[in-house]
C-alpha cells in the first residue's frame, strides 16, 4: 500500500506547498515538512464524495457537527483511555488554531506558558500572540532523555498559566513516559496550571514505545488537561485544515468555545473536513497501521544511512516520522549545511534554528521519512555522496 506507485508526483508538484515539492525548484527532493507524500485512505475520499453529492454545504454548529465529535469522543475513550463527553469536544480548523485558542482562553498580558526546547515554533508563537510569556524549559535532545521536574517547577512563578506539551516531541521523536506525565500533571494540580496537550503525533509511535495521553494518567490530572489533536499527520489531511480541542469540564469547555470566536462566524470548521476526520477515525484503522509499520521501516533506514556518514550522529525517534540527527561535527551550522544539500545535493532540509524549534536546536537539521523507500534512500544517497565529498 506504502510503495512509490501510489505517489503521485505530478500532483503533488502542484500542490503540496510549506517547503514541500510545490516549493521547491524541480529536481530536489523535500524531506521538509511533517506532511506524507502518500495519498490519503480512499475510505475519507470516499466519505466526502458522498457527502459532496448530496450537493449541500450548509452552516455547520459553531462547536462542529454532533458525528464529528462522537467520532473523536469515541476515539479518545477507547484509543486513548480518556473518557470524553462529546458535549466537551470543538472542532477546530486545524491543530494550529486549536493551540492559539487555547492560549486566547487562559493567556492574558503577561501571564506565562512553560513551553519545552526544544519543540515546535507553535507554542511560543502562540503564546506571544496572546501577549504573554513563553519561559523556555530544556528538555533532552535525545529520544531516551528524562525530563528535569525540578527545573520544570522551578520555572514556575505566579504568572504561570500554561504547561505546554507535546507528546510525542516534534522535533526529538521523544514519547514521554508514563512516570513523566504523572510529573507534569502533579505539577499542574499543585501550581493550579491548565495543560495544554499537543497530542497530534500521538498515533506515530514506534514499538516497543507506547503512547499515553497525560489525560488518562489519574481523573485530577485530566480536569487540569486541554488535549488538542489534528489529523493531518497521521491521514495526510492537512490541505482540510481540521484539528480538535477536547475540554475536561463544563467550564472550561465554556471558555474554550468563546475563545474560539466561532460563535461570530469569524472562525471555524468547514464541513468537509469534519466528514474526512470521521471516515478516518471510524474506517481507516487498518491504514494506519500499515502506515506506521511502513515509517518504522523508513526511520531505521534513515537512520542507519545517516549514522554512516562522518559527522552526523542521529538517534532513532520513538515517535513522530522525523530525525533530528546532530551536525556539529561536519564543521558546518545548519544553515551552511542545509544551503549545501539544496544547491549541490538537491535535497531539501529543515535547519534547526531557535525560530522554528528554540535555541537547543542549534547544530541539528531536520528531516521528514515520510515517503516512499525508494525516494527516501535516494534523497540519503545524495546528502551521503555530497557531504562524503567534501
Amino acid at each position: 500500500m506504502f510503495t512509490n506507485q501510489e505517489i503521485r508526483l505530478d500532483l503533488l508538484k502542484q500542490r503540496a506547498f510549506n517547503l514541500r515539492w510545490a516549493a521547491v525548484p524541480e529536481g530536489v527532493i523535500p524531506l521538509t515538512a511533517a506532511d506524507p507524500d502518500f495519498p490519503c485512505a480512499p475510505q475519507i475520499a470516499e466519505a466526502i464524495s458522498k457527502y459532496a453529492s448530496e450537493r449541500y454545504f450548509s452552516y455547520a454548529p459553531a462547536e462542529g457537527h454532533s458525528f464529528f465529535r462522537e467520532s473523536v469522543a469515541r476515539f479518545h475513550t477507547n484509543k486513548r483511555h480518556v473518557v470524553t463527553n462529546p458535549d466537551f469536544v470543538i472542532a477546530v480548523d486545524s491543530a494550529a488554531y486549536g493551540i492559539l485558542m487555547t492560549c486566547k482562553a487562559f493567556i492574558s498580558e503577561g501571564d506565562e506558558a512553560i513551553v519545552f526546547n526544544p519543540v515546535d515554533f507553535l507554542f511560543k508563537y502562540s503564546v506571544e500572540s496572546c501577549q504573554g510569556v513563553s519561559v523556555p524549559i530544556s528538555v533532552p535532545l535525545t529520544p531516551d532523555g528524562m525530563i528535569h521536574i525540578e527545573a520544570l517547577e522551578n520555572a514556575i512563578t505566579a504568572k504561570t498559566k500554561l504547561i505546554c506539551l507535546c507528546n510525542p516531541l516534534n522535533p526529538t521523536g521523544k514519547v514521554f513516559t508514563k512516570v513523566e506525565l504523572e510529573q507534569i500533571g502533579n505539577l499542574a494540580i499543585k501550581h493550579k496550571l491548565i495543560i495544554l496537550s499537543d497530542e497530534i503525533w500521538s498515533d506515530i509511535v514506534f514499538e516497543p514505545h507506547v503512547y499515553t495521553s497525560i489525560a488518562s494518567v489519574s481523573e485530577a490530572i485530566k480536569q487540569q488537561t486541554v488535549i488538542v489533536t489534528g489529523y493531518s499527520k497521521s491521514y495526510g489531511l492537512a490541505g482540510l485544515r481540521v484539528g480538535s480541542v477536547i475540554a475536561p469540564n463544563e467550564k472550561l469547555y465554556q471558555q474554550m468555545l468563546l475563545a474560539s470566536d466561532h460563535q461570530s462566524t469569524t472562525h471555524g470548521c468547514n464541513v468537509l473536513a469534519q466528514v474526512a476526520v470521521k471516515s478516518a477515525l471510524d474506517d481507516c484503522e487498518d491504514w494506519l497501521q500499515g502506515f506506521v509499520k511502513h515509517l518504522k521501516n523508513m526511520r531505521d533506514i534513515c537512520v542507519e544511512d545517516l549514522n554512516k556518514i562522518v559527522g552526523i550522529n542521529c538517534h532513532a525517534p520513538q515517535g513522530c516520522y522525523l530525525v533530528f540527527p546532530a551536525i556539529t561535527d561536519t564543521g558546518m551550522n545548519a544553515e551552511t549545511l542545509q544551503t549545501l544539500l539544496l544547491e549541490k545535493a538537491k535535497v531539501a532540509v529543515v535547519p534547526g534554528l531557535s525560530k522554528w524549534f528554540g535555541d537547543r536546536a542549534t547544530g541539528h537539521i531536520r528531516l521528514s521519512f515520510a515517503t516512499s523507500e525508494e525516494i527516501l534512500k535516494e534523497g540519503l544517497n545524495r546528502i551521503t555522496k555530497v557531504l562524503n565529498e567534501r
